[in-house]
């Protein structure tokens, strides 16, 4: 079993790193954070055979603490590791400022050359990840993550600025970041100190993150579902509900009522149409007429009902008999007029699924009855 020390265990990258390795349960996971002592440290490095070196300081009281926190630390990794006479391979999640000449970049650049000198001198291996922004679940809001930040405020209704509202934001997600390190222990790097990449890197700007972020709150109203074809919209999304108030996770649909019984839509999709659900009383029928290029699909989740078609050039009806205690789904192809009739003694509850949302100026839903004179 191979142990793997993760270096800031308790930040946002190193948290869902850990539940990510604890969960194969195939590796010895040591933990060390800023409240752990060093001697811990020591021990650890001796028995790691990965180190993930994921520790550092970005938004520091004193900008003496990007030495202390960025270089400093990573000195006395590598001073542990001299002393221990050991050579796990080491992961180190630099930035991409390190490129330029702010207090934090110079800091990320200098741990990096800290760690290429070790694995010359010492035949190490090092793999340097140059991150851009990292989003997603449990990145700390109002700190130094904007899509945090954003999604924490607008979720809450509260306040959120934009000074560059045209700046282009460098995005990678966080199950990346963690799928690209899961592979590398599996996969090792080569000998020798090297520059990696976490695919794939979003662009986007801020603005348009900011309507998104927006449009996710305003769709549980209207039920309408972002496009989740977008892989980073998908990302996106996914990242804003994570940061939901818990006492908000649950919202109430509206709710038509007739003397038939009641309809509720659930949700709403441009490209995948709609699902909405029902709950009828008993001898009651729905439906009653065909679409010209809608489709649709029923499933009975309780009672017992009778879906009936008749093509609409034909007098012949088909009858399906369906049931909660024996789920089948049952297609409604265009041109056949259709109806559902609760043939069972208690409320029927059926699920449907529509090919694109109602729209009352051109619903494409034709009035006629499945039986007619002939039947």
């Amino acid at each position: 079993m191979k142990s793997i020390l993760i270096t800031g265990s308790q930040g946002f990258i190193g948290q869902n790193l850990i539940f990510a390795l604890r969960r194969q349960e195939k590796y010895n996971v040591l933990e060390f954070d800023i409240n752990n002592k060093l001697e811990f440290l020591a021990e650890a490095v001796r028995r790691a055979d990965i180190i993930f070196h994921l520790a550092g300081v970005n938004r520091p009281e004193k900008v003496e603490e990007y030495q202390s926190g960025n270089v400093g630390f990573t000195e006395k990794l590598i001073s542990l590791l001299e002393d221990a006479k050991v050579k796990p391979i080491v992961i180190f999640s630099s930035s991409i400022q390190a490129k330029l000449d702010n207090p934090y970049g110079q800091s990320k650049r200098r741990a990096e050359e800290v760690l290429i000198d070790w694995a010359d001198r010492c035949d190490g291996t090092v793999a340097i990840f140059r991150l851009p922004n990292v989003f997603g679940k449990w990145c700390r809001p109002n700190y130094n993550s904007a899509i945090a930040t954003f999604c924490h405020n607008i979720a809450r209704g509260l306040e959120i600025k934009i000074t560059d509202p045209e700046r282009v934001l460098e995005l990678v997600y966080i199950d990346d970041v963690v799928r690209t390190f899961l592979n590398l222990i599996e996969k090792p790097p080569a000998k020798g100190a090297g520059f990696y990449e976490v695919e794939p890197v979003f662009k986007i700007k801020l603005a348009e993150v900011v309507e998104l972020i927006r449009s996710f709150k305003e769709g549980r109203a209207s039920l309408v579902l972002p496009d989740l074809s977008d892989p980073f919209i998908k990302r996106l999304y996914a990242t804003y509900l994570s940061y939901l108030p818990e006492n908000e996770f649950s919202y109430r649909p509206e709710i038509k009522k007739d003397n038939r019984g009641q309809l509720a839509e659930l949700l709403k999709s441009p490209c995948s149409g709609q699902i909405f659900i029902s709950r009828t009383k008993p001898g009651i029928t729905r439906g009653n007429h065909y679409h010209d290029t809608k489709t649709e699909k029923f499933i009975v989740i309780d009672g017992e009902a009778i879906v009936r078609f008749r093509h609409i050039k034909s007098g012949d009806v088909i009858e399906y008999r369906v049931s909660g205690n024996d789920l089948h789904i049952v297609d409604i192809p265009p041109g056949y007029t259709h109806s559902i009739e609760n043939a069972g003694d208690k409320e029927l509850i059926v699920l449907f699924w529509a090919s694109e949302i109602f729209d009352p100026q051109k619903p494409d839903t034709y009035p006629l009855e499945v039986k007619n004179e002939k039947n």
